[in-house]
C-alpha cells in the first residue's frame, strides 16, 4: 500500500460504471445525494444496486460510533443517523476484489491509456488555464509543472472522471464488509482510517458526507486523494480559506504538489535516467530489478557491474546516486528498463505501480512538448 493509500491502482485501471439503482430506493436516494429528478434520471443508467439498512444497528458500526462520539466529540444520534442513510455497495465490493485471473502486466498497453491525445491535449488545455498556478506550485514546493501536470491527468483527466460512487457507502462498505480475501483484517482497518478522516474531514469543511462522490475506493476529487491524505498533505493554494478538491483546480494543482514534496521530492533532480540497450546493460538491469520501489544500490555499483546509459551523465559526479531498476515488461517485447533516482522513489507515494509513475513521468514530459513554456 502506498502512502497515497491509492487502494484500487492496477496495472489495468478499473471501470467506475454503476449499474442501476432499485427503483424502491429512489427516493431514498433522491433525499441522501440531494440531486433533483431529472439530474439523477440522466445517471440512472449509471446508478448501482445497493442494500439499504445494512448498517442501522450493526455492531461494528456501534463500536465505530462510539469511538468517535469519545474520541472526537460527535454527537451519537446524528452518526446514528447519518449510518442509518449509509448503504452497502455491492459494486464497490466487486471492484475492490483482485481479478481472479490476472492479467500479464503490459506496459506498452498501459501506457497508450494514459498517454495518448485526448489526454495530451486535455493537458496542453490544463496548463495554459493554470500556468500562473503550475509555476506558483513549482516556486513553493520545487515540483516541475510537468509532473503535476502528469499526475491529474492520469488520475482523472484533468477533473472530468472523478468517480460516481457516494465516498460515505464505499467507505462504509470497505470498513465493515470488505470482501473475503487473506489481507481482509488489515484491509478493513485501512478502511476504517479512511472513514474516520473522510468524517473528520466533513465536519471541519462544514460538508454534507452524503454530497461527496469519488472513486469506488473512495478517492476524491480532481487529484483523487484519500480522506487521509486530504487531511494530512491538501491545502488552501486558492486562498478561500478551504480546501476544495473537487471543484478548484488551484487546490489539486497546490496540494499535488505539496504531497509530493512532503514525501522528498527533490528539485532540479531527473525522474529516470534511460539504459543503454546492448545486452550486458540490459542484463545487468534485469539482475537488479527486484521490485522495490525504494533507491537501494548507487549508480556506480550498476556501472561498474557492466551497465551503460543511454545518455551521457557525469558518472564520477553522480556515482553515489541511489537508484534502482524500473522494469517495465509488455509481452512479446523485450523488458524496457530505466534507472528510477530518488524522484521516481516519490511518484511511488502516490501509487506504488511503476506503470504508474512512468505513466505520469511520461504524460508531463508529453503534455509539455506540447506547451508554450
Amino acid at each position: 500500500m502506498t502512502d497515497h493509500l491509492h487502494p484500487e491502482h492496477s496495472s489495468v485501471p478499473r471501470s467506475l460504471r454503476r449499474p442501476l439503482l432499485g427503483a424502491a430506493l429512489m427516493g431514498t436516494a433522491l433525499s441522501l445525494l440531494g440531486m433533483a429528478p431529472a439530474v439523477l434520471a440522466q445517471r440512472r443508467g449509471q446508478e448501482e444496486e445497493i442494500v439499504p439498512g445494512r448498517y442501522r444497528n450493526n455492531p461494528q458500526v456501534e463500536a465505530f460510533t462510539a469511538r468517535m462520539t469519545s474520541q472526537h466529540g460527535y454527537d451519537r444520534a446524528a452518526l446514528d443517523t447519518l449510518f442509518a442513510g449509509t448503504v452497502y455497495s455491492a459494486t464497490v465490493a466487486r471492484l475492490i476484489m483482485p481479478a481472479a485471473s490476472p492479467a500479464r502486466k503490459n506496459w506498452a498497453v498501459y501506457r497508450s491509456r494514459f498517454v495518448e491525445p485526448i489526454r495530451i491535449n486535455a493537458g496542453r488545455r490544463f496548463w495554459q488555464q493554470n500556468e500562473a498556478t503550475l509555476r506558483r506550485a513549482e516556486a513553493e514546493y520545487g515540483v516541475p509543472a510537468e509532473v503535476i501536470v502528469g499526475i491529474i491527468g492520469v488520475e482523472t483527466i484533468y477533473g472530468r472522471d472523478t468517480g460516481g460512487f457516494r465516498v460515505m457507502d464505499a467507505l462504509a462498505t470497505l470498513a465493515f464488509d470488505y470482501p473475503d480475501t487473506p489481507n481482509r483484517e488489515a484491509r478493513s482497518k485501512m478502511f476504517l482510517g479512511q472513514l474516520e478522516d473522510f468524517l473528520l474531514w466533513c465536519r471541519d469543511s462544514r460538508m454534507d458526507p452524503f454530497s461527496v462522490l469519488g472513486s469506488y475506493a473512495g478517492a476524491i476529487g480532481i487529484p483523487q486523494f484519500m480522506p487521509t491524505s486530504i487531511r494530512a498533505y491538501a491545502t488552501d493554494f486558492d486562498g478561500d480559506g478551504r480546501i476544495d478538491l473537487r471543484n478548484s483546480p488551484t487546490d489539486a494543482i497546490g496540494s499535488v504538489a505539496r504531497f509530493l514534496q512532503m514525501h522528498g521530492w527533490e528539485p532540479g533532480r531527473p525522474v529516470v535516467w534511460d539504459i543503454a540497450q546492448d545486452e550486458g546493460s540490459r542484463g545487468v538491469a534485469a539482475a537488479g530489478a527486484d521490485g522495490e520501489p525504494y533507491p537501494q544500490r548507487t549508480l556506480d555499483q550498476f556501472v561498474t557491474a557492466g551497465l551503460r546509459l543511454a545518455a551521457p551523465v557525469d558518472v564520477r559526479a553522480e556515482g553515489q546516486t541511489s537508484v534502482l531498476v524500473v522494469d517495465l515488461p509488455s509481452p512479446g517485447r523485450p523488458v524496457e528498463y530505466k534507472l528510477g533516482l530518488r524522484n521516481f522513489y516519490v511518484l511511488t507515494r502516490y501509487n506504488r505501480s511503476f506503470f504508474y509513475a512512468q505513466a505520469v513521468y511520461d504524460l508531463g514530459q508529453a503534455v509539455k512538448a506540447t506547451s508554450p513554456v
